[in-house]
């Protein structure tokens, strides 16, 4: 059980949490200019950068004119030295942790670095419930617990030149630390969904959806956060092997998914009938970061400005995210402490600043799928 809620301590806790993000909203040029110029000073520390010449830059127009465009496969020679022991190849810090994607590029996992100071960063993955407890004073979401349905964030080793690094997918990764460095407590532990293994069939899943169940069948859960289609999975399989579903166990307060578009509109029906009437908050991250997250009602996600840097490929050319027209559609690109201008291969669909959606993969078939969802959900493209 957990000790009664110091609604105090815990408000300056929430404040400090959200206050750079909620600064970064109210002049988001500044905000990306001081990340920029943080970035730089990281990125001058490595060989990579020293390359390309970081220490020219001075502004938005020598980083684009000095850093291209990249996507993993760009990096990857990069990253394999990393893996080989020379860190200093593409990093300013000793790698801390390796993510693994959980889809494939040209049939292998990428395989994404991380540093102490990226891990850092990736608590935001917490913002969005943060945010939800802080507006809606419902401080008592932290005397229950996150039901947590995530993949493991420890499936191997790499032997980095002398030292041995684990690597895992970002979902269990972003839980283990928001667990670690936040009163939000998770179950079960991520530990003891490592313990089961790093596999993908549907008979590993299924002893991670028995664990899930049979630790919190009787616990207060009041948050669930994760990968949505995992969500849905593990609900499916509650009603196959114990007839009941998870909105019979449980008063659910909030969900915070990611990893698919159309979680506020396409899915959330199936969601609702699943875990109730609960509240749903989009978090849009990925391997390399976790960039955003929906902020209030208004079902877009809303960047994390004081983090990550921000472009986006648009048809009238290159500009900063915070720049897009309402409408505006463009192909996103991210700078982490890790990857300088990174071609995440998101479609970006921008409304009202500050609000965003990542509508799908960059293909050509994306608009289509998205405008049919939206008229099937009846959202006509609604915040």
């Amino acid at each position: 059980m957990k000790a009664e809620i110091d609604i105090e301590s815990t408000q300056q806790m929430l404040i400090g949490l959200l206050q750079p993000w909620n600064n970064s909203l109210l002049d988001p040029a500044s905000s990306q200019n001081d990340v920029l110029q943080k970035l730089v000073l990281d990125f001058n520390k490595t060989v990579y950068g020293k390359q390309k010449g970081a220490d020219q830059i001075d502004n938005i127009v020598d980083f684009r004119r000095v850093f291209p465009i990249a996507t993993y496969e760009d990096y990857k020679p990069w990253i394999k030295r990393v893996m080989s022991g020379d860190t200093g190849q593409l990093l300013c810090e000793e790698p801390a942790g390796w993510a693994i994607t959980r889809g494939t590029t040209k049939g292998e996992s990428k395989f994404i670095p991380m540093t102490p100071t990226d891990i850092r960063m990736r608590i935001s993955a917490g913002r969005a419930v943060m945010n939800y407890i802080a507006a809606s004073e419902k401080f008592e979401i932290f005397k229950g617990v996150n039901l947590n349905l995530n993949f493991p964030s420890n499936v191997g080793i790499i032997s980095a030149g002398e030292r041995e690094i684990e690597y895992g997918y970002s979902s269990g990764i972003y839980t283990k630390f928001v667990s670690k460095f936040t009163p939000i407590r998770s179950v079960p532990t991520q530990e003891e969904i490592d313990e089961l293994g790093g596999s993908k069939s549907i008979e590993d899943w299924e002893k991670r959806f028995e664990l899930a169940y049979q630790k919190c069948k009787n616990q207060n859960v009041t948050l669930v956060g994760g990968v949505l289609p995992t969500a849905q999975r593990f609900a499916h399989y509650l009603h196959k092997v114990h007839k009941i579903y998870p909105k019979d166990l449980w008063n659910i307060e909030i969900m915070t998914l990611g990893s698919v578009p159309g979680i506020n509109t396409r899915y959330q029906p199936s969601l609702n009938a699943l875990y109730g009437n609960v509240v749903i908050r989009e978090i849009y991250g990925a391997t390399e970061g976790m960039f955003g997250q929906q902020r209030d009602v208004n079902r877009g996600w809303v960047p994390n400005y004081d983090l990550y840097l921000f472009e986006v490929e648009t048809k009238t050319g290159i500009k900063m995210l915070y720049e897009m027209s309402p409408g505006e559609m463009g192909s996103l690109i991210v700078s982490t402490p890790v990857l300088p201008r990174y071609r995440i291969g998101d479609l970006i669909r921008a409304f009202e600043s500050p609000y965003f959606r990542c509508i799908g993969r960059d293909r050509r078939s994306t608009i289509i799928r998205y405008i049919w969802d939206e008229v099937m959900s009846l959202n006509f493209d609604r915040l």
